[in-house]
């Protein structure tokens, strides 16, 4: 019977901590139990001590270190899964340590989609409260100055204007979009299902698609780099990335290769003809699996991709930020000089 638990899932860079910790620990030859112990002596957090102190109670019974983990309810299953396979080959520690790795990658890739979906959606958040400033505060003062000359608004500025007076005349209206907006934000930023969703809508354009596919790549080849270096064969490994990547269409590529294998291709043939890696990629695990060392090929070809999608990522930011700005100053210029040119017009009739 599995421990019921009300802690919450861990997130990657937690899961990568307490592999990193673990591994160290086992490498200085403590058991998993032991290990334990000496966690929830060195920590301050409470529900960290909560978590730890379950784990170490299920150990005592004679369980062994994946099961524990299991019966928690917050560790990934891709991590238990490794962590079996690690015990049963003697190898806990160097499967604690590349799990460690693997999840440092996995945060570094979300804390990169984190950064180019959250700046471009709080730099046109600022736009649309600075436009609704000018039209709500700024052109009623306009309004009477023109008021006070004798003359009217123009058309454009009158109807911005009339806009701002029905919004601050309806401003709880303006208040509960901008509560929908905050919550969308926070279900497409935070939850899975939002996430998912997200990620979907990023699929459909050309531009995304592209970076979400490098970033699916990115993730089968971590993947990979772990199951191979635990020992596992290529079939059994493919079974296992095919649970951790998110797109469909990677999915569908796992299950060609894994076909490809059974039909007698190599690996390297099955990867190129599956279209998961080019030809430039397949022939480096080709290399590598002809030396007896894919799972350092793999690795290579995992922090490549990283770099590259990392790179891509920061490069849209640069390239969203001044066009921001600039479709931002443009608005603001618009708004401005709707006004200020009939105004500076009334001022040199009068004067």
């Amino acid at each position: 019977m599995k421990a019921k638990t009300t802690l919450k899932k861990l997130s990657n860079y937690e899961v990568s901590s307490f592999c990193r910790q673990m591994a160290l620990l086992i490498k200085a030859g403590i058991s998993p139990a032991e290990g334990i112990n000496i966690l929830i002596q060195d920590s301050h957090d409470q529900s960290a001590i909560k978590l730890l102190d379950q784990i170490s109670q299920v150990l005592m019974s004679g369980e062994k270190f994946h099961i524990a983990l299991e019966m928690s309810g917050v560790f990934p299953d891709y991590l238990i899964h490794m962590v079996t396979i690690g015990e049963e080959s003697g190898t806990l520690d160097t499967v604690m340590e590349s799990l460690a790795e693997y999840y440092e990658r996995e945060e570094a890739i979300q804390s990169s989609i984190k950064s180019a979906v959250s700046y471009p959606l709080i730099m046109v958040f600022m736009m649309f409260v600075v436009v609704l400033v000018l039209i709500i505060k700024v052109l009623p003062i306009f309004e009477q100055v023109f008021a006070q000359l004798g003359t009217n608004m123009s058309g454009f500025s009158q109807s911005l204007l009339n806009m701002g007076n029905a919004l601050n005349k309806y401003s709880f209206v303006m208040i509960i979009l901008l509560a929908v907006v905050v919550c969308l934000f926070i279900f497409f930023s935070v939850t899975t299902k939002g996430k998912e969703m997200f990620k979907g809508l990023l699929n459909k354009f050309k531009g995304t698609r592209k970076l979400i596919q490098e970033l699916e790549s990115a993730r089968f080849a971590s993947g990979m780099v772990l199951t191979l270096s635990s020992g596992m064969d290529t079939y059994e490994g493919l079974s296992l990335v095919n649970k951790i990547v998110e797109t469909d269409e990677m999915k569908k590529k796992i299950e060609d290769c894994r076909k490809l294998l059974i039909d007698g291709d190599s690996f390297p043939e099955a990867l190129e003809k599956a279209n998961i890696f080019s030809s430039f990629y397949s022939q480096m695990i080709s290399v590598g699996f002809k030396a007896g060392s894919m799972d350092t090929a793999m690795k290579q070809i995992a922090k490549r991709f990283e770099a590259e999608t990392e790179r891509k990522i920061y490069s849209l930011i640069s390239i969203l930020e001044p066009t921001l700005v600039i479709i931002l100053s443009i608005i603001v210029g618009i708004i401005l000089l709707s006004v200020i040119l009939p105004l500076m017009g009334v001022m040199t009739t009068i004067g």
